[in-house]
């Protein structure tokens, strides 16, 4: 077998994964939950989006929770937006964050102050975005099913608004773990490489968060919710992902600008062989496909096809972005090699801070 057919191949198997795991992949559904929770939101210069992630979090039904804010150094009035929004809602707290200590990060420290702040009867924390906007049943679903499936950490990963030409990159986050993790398999493994968590919006039992060490124990990464899962499941924790799609709407990046900047900071994080082996996949088959291999041509299928079932279940646009898949993987590599070369010369930053 040649080596076009054999990259086919896998992308051929690759695509029947993500399919398989589109029927696996849990979907919260519950609607109320007695169990008493702490929505904590690190906010940073979030005055032009924190009202409706407010709002929806003000709404939340069958649920009994208190909401810690944290003003992580803002200069936009962020702070004083929140306590305008809350006024005389006596669940809301806003705090004023410390600056990092040496060693520490921003948003792991902005985390681990509000985990610090939680009211000590709450036995969930919900760490929460403030691009996220949350259906009024999302912090309830999210708690019953951590609940019903004995799991310690849950992320149900929202469903991502991508406009324009950031539809040809933002949905791959969810197509790669519907593609490449073997979901329910990953829930209660303790290997590394089977960890996906999404910090946008997660639940976490309190004892576990605790006993892996709070975001203490990841005080130093830019992936701090992959690290935080990684960390619950070194101290017998376990925990991944779920459908977030009916629970909660996220705009990571308004345009391709600010795409950049946002994978700039972490891409160089991604395990060295991971982007090669992308390009061989699902760059070589349709390149070959243009030299007229039927071979290539059908891994230019496969790769479409796994693209398209993973964006129908996640909520995406299945086209035309899924047609585009190798022109979205050859721009995550230019963006993967961006950000490895950031981080060697020293100039990654995020929101002000060096990283």
């Amino acid at each position: 077998m040649t080596p076009v057919a054999l990259a086919s191949a896998a992308a051929g198997a690759l695509a029947l994964h993500a399919a398989v795991n589109a029927q696996l992949l849990r979907t919260p559904t519950g609607r109320s939950t007695s169990t008493p929770v702490s929505v904590l939101l690190p906010v940073r210069d979030e005055a032009g989006r924190i009202a409706p992630c407010l709002r929806a979090l003000l709404a939340q039904e069958g649920v009994d929770l208190e909401v810690v804010v944290l003003d992580d150094g803002s200069t936009d009035g962020t702070a004083e937006l929140v306590r305008t929004l809350a006024t005389g809602d006596l669940r809301v707290r806003v705090l004023a964050g410390r600056p990092p200590p040496q060693g520490w990060l921003g948003k792991p420290y902005a985390c681990q102050q509000l985990a610090d702040a939680a009211a000590p009867t709450s036995t969930v924390l919900v760490f929460l975005d403030a691009d996220v906007v949350l259906a009024p049943h999302a912090i309830a679903a999210t708690v019953v099913l951590l609940e019903q499936t004995g799991l310690d950490l849950l992320s149900p990963y929202p469903r991502q608004e991508a406009p324009g030409a950031t539809a040809l990159v933002q949905p791959l986050l969810q197509w790669s773990w519907l593609t490449f993790l073997p979901l329910r398999a990953a829930e209660r493994s303790s290997r590394p490489s089977m960890s996906a968590a999404n910090g946008q919006l997660l639940a976490v039992r309190r004892t576990a968060y605790d006993r892996a060490g709070g975001h203490a124990a990841v005080r130093a990464e830019v992936v701090e919710d992959v690290e935080l899962l990684r960390a619950v499941q070194r101290t017998g924790g376990h925990g991944g992902v779920c459908d977030g799609t009916s629970l909660a709407t996220t705009r990571m990046y308004g345009s391709w600008a600010e795409l950049v900047d946002g994978y700039t900071k972490s891409l160089w994080t991604l395990p060295a062989p991971a982007i090669p082996l992308l390009l061989l996949l699902y760059v070589g088959p349709p390149l070959a496909a243009l030299r007229g291999s039927r071979a290539g041509a059908l891994g230019y299928v496969a790769g479409v096809a796994g693209r398209a079932v993973a964006a129908r279940r996640t909520g995406s646009r299945a086209l035309p972005a899924a047609l585009a898949h190798p022109v979205s993987v050859v721009l995550l590599a230019w963006l993967s090699g961006r950000s490895r070369s950031a981080q060697r010369r020293g100039t990654l930053t995020w929101k002000g801070r060096a990283l």
